[in-house]
């Protein structure tokens, strides 16, 4: 993976980032090759805040449904990724059939995929969760302000 795609890795769970590497690997390995690249992962309460308020009471569209506190990105449970074209820029045509290989075998590893999520598709979008709900609820909150990151990742039963 690319440096900024580490530099972000370098902040989520080291279980997640793993994954993510491993899928990065897989594609890479394909015929042709696919390059990943993690555009998001640890994100501020106050970065959701911001994304939360485009489409809504800031210019842009929507992007996300999820609250500050509600996004397993807030928490190093989730990263974003996309794949790169032969100039090394993004691709976010989710209908090119890459997207397809790059949700099934990050599914394959184990990782819940956006684009299967229900009331919002986020095709970029993979998480890791453990034994902690599909989304963040009130314990996941509860346990940050009380513990941190390090109590969300010691309680959600991943390998550190």
């Amino acid at each position: 993976m690319d440096t900024i795609s580490e530099e972000r890795l370098s902040q989520v769970h080291p279980t997640l980032a793993g994954k993510i590497r491993q899928m990065a690997d897989i594609l890479a390995s394909d015929d042709p090759p696919t390059t990943l690249r993690v555009t998001q992962g640890l994100r501020t309460w106050s970065e959701q805040a911001v994304l939360y308020a485009q489409g809504r009471s800031a210019p842009g569209r929507v992007v996300t449904n999820a609250e500050p506190g509600s996004s397993w990105h807030n928490f190093g449970l989730a990263v974003d990724v996309v794949p790169l074209d032969l100039q090394h820029l993004p691709d976010w045509n989710t209908s090119h059939p890459i997207w397809q290989r790059i949700v099934s075998v990050g599914t394959g590893l184990g990782l819940v995929a956006g684009a299967q999520f229900r009331t919002f598709v986020d095709y970029p979008h993979f998480q890791l969760t453990g034994k902690w709900p599909a989304s963040p609820d009130l314990e996941v909150r509860e346990t940050y302000g009380q513990s941190g990151i390090g109590g969300i990742w010691n309680n959600s039963g991943l390998d550190v």
